[in-house]
């Protein structure tokens, strides 16, 4: 009998030292998160700060957070002073005019510490729970615009304005998973997020300056809270003292789900069902192979990620523009799911292999959209590009995969080469010259690689040999195990 294929399923491995979960549609890893012990994320936690420096070139504000690094508080994300006029429609306000160095401010993480980067911060301060969102600090009412019908819309719109009351002090937002969702439930939300913010704002109080108020929940049930809909068959963790957890979590939260909760307790470990690992793998490579013999190479820097799309080995079966309308269409579908597995965010430049039919450029765009729509981060594709590139941006709230598991290469630095072992004899050369002129020896020693030394010795021996001519002095080649391609040294003797 053939094993049924799930449409999404959650699998979650944890450790004592890291937790791990992955989304899996059609048999397929789409995402990946990863949350270590040594290195918590921060975003949606709630800090009460102090403000250490105001920029007015840059209406912005750095708030110190008790972390290694300060919090960046743009003006758009200050909450004006009770009391204070609303501000006139589109008149941008003046960070001077609401902040002071040495402020107390209450503020929320919006986007993670990245790279040499403090976080992003707002005084619009969230708390989020399984149907809602709450707004503590403003009085708006939302519904998710991945809710498309109008008639779901208002039905929520109207349930939420009678739990409201018709004082509100507080705002809410409909989340996606509040679709079909009946009165009660919305009303266990309300009142758990009333109770936590009276917690929190209780807390923020008493708590000094700068400190923690509020931590967000760990990842095994921030998962189940957010990715956890009516297409998910099932959740699996290997930690059964976990998986009590979830399920009580569950059970308080979204009792209806709390059955599709399993402990996994199989032989083989949990990320080897899908070829998860092997999947983590290849999302840290630039190159993507395509069925079909394309590829992709993707190139993640510090401004944006580019894409390029080859046909490389795919030579179709009719013409040339069929087979790079295939080829692109291919890479479609392909680049949506890198961008959630590899969890890229900001700029995304897409550079398709150029088409002469506006119908191909048409259908390709179509194909791109279409999977991108089961991405939660909602990209948002912009208008192509006089060079007929492709851009969009999608939200970054945390690192990508490369740069939480990776570091810069010791040796090339992140610059992702090397220079070529004839390049460093020729940088060799140079040197011994270089000491020739300035200092008197009795004789030099060559430091290098092995890959450099056996150049020296065969292709580059004239070489050498005329060097010896012009120092009158012998040159001696030793091979460093440690040393890098390009790294050398020129000793004196």
């Amino acid at each position: 009998m053939t094993p049924r294929i799930p449409t999404e399923e959650i699998l979650i491995n944890l450790t004592s030292r890291e937790v791990r979960a992955a989304v899996v549609e059609n048999a397929v890893v789409q995402e990946v998160l990863i949350e270590r012990t040594s290195r918590l994320g921060l975003t949606g936690n709630i800090y009460q700060g102090r403000v250490v420096r105001v920029l007015p070139g840059m209406q912005a504000a750095f708030v110190e957070l008790g972390l290694a690094r300060t919090g960046f508080l743009h003006a758009s994300d200050v909450l004006p002073p009770s009391g204070t006029p609303p501000a006139v429609a589109g008149e941008k306000p003046n960070i001077r005019d609401v902040l002071r160095e040495g402020d107390s401010v209450l503020v929320q993480v919006v986007k993670d510490q990245l790279g040499t980067k403090g976080a992003r911060l707002t005084m619009f301060i969230t708390l989020p729970s399984r149907y809602l969102v709450l707004l503590p600090k403003e009085t708006t009412l939302g519904v998710s615009g991945r809710i498309e019908s109008d008639l779901e819309r208002d039905r929520l719109k109207h349930l939420m304005t009678g739990l409201m009351g018709p004082d509100a002090p507080f705002g809410f937002i409909v989340r996606t998973a509040a679709e079909g969702v009946g009165e009660e439930p919305l009303r266990v939300d309300v009142d758990f997020l009333r109770r936590l913010w009276e917690v929190v704002a209780a807390r923020a109080e008493r708590a000094p300056v700068p400190s923690l108020v509020h931590q967000d929940l760990p990842l095994a049930i921030r998962v189940l809270r957010d990715l956890v809909d009516a297409a998910t068959q099932s959740v699996r963790i290997d930690d059964e003292r976990a998986c009590g957890q979830l399920r009580e979590f569950a059970g308080s939260v979204m009792p209806h789900l709390a059955g599709r909760i399993e402990f996994y307790a199989g032989p083989r470990p949990i990320f080897d069902l899908y070829g998860i690992e092997d999947e983590i793998q290849k999302a840290l490579v630039p190159k993507v192979e395509l069925k079909s013999g394309g590829y992709l190479v993707i190139d993640q820097t510090e401004a944006l990620t580019s894409i390029d799309v080859n046909t490389g080995g795919y030579v179709g079966h009719r013409n040339l523009e069929d087979t790079i309308f295939r080829t692109n269409l291919e890479a479609a579908v392909a680049i949506a799911r890198q961008l959630r597995l590899r969890n890229l965010g900001g700029i995304i430049v897409i550079d398709f292999i150029d088409m002469l039919e506006e119908a191909h450029r048409r259908q390709v765009l179509a194909a791109l959209t279409t999977a991108l729509q089961c991405d939660h981060a909602r990209p948002q594709i912009a208008e192509g590009s006089a060079l007929g590139l492709v851009q969009l941006t999608r939200k970054r709230t945390r690192e990508s995969l490369e740069h939480l598991l990776c570091e810069p290469c010791p040796t090339c630095h992140g610059r992702g080469h090397v220079k070529t072992p004839q390049t460093v004899c020729y940088e060799i050369f140079r040197e011994i010259l270089r000491q020739h002129g300035q200092f008197s020896f009795k004789g030099l020693v060559i430091l290098a690689h092995q890959e450099v030394i056996e150049l020296l010795l065969d292709e580059e021996s004239s070489r050498m040999a005329e060097l010896e001519e012009v120092t009158s002095k012998p040159i001696r080649l030793q091979t460093e195990s440690l040393y890098a391609q390009d790294q050398f040294d020129v000793v004196l003797v």
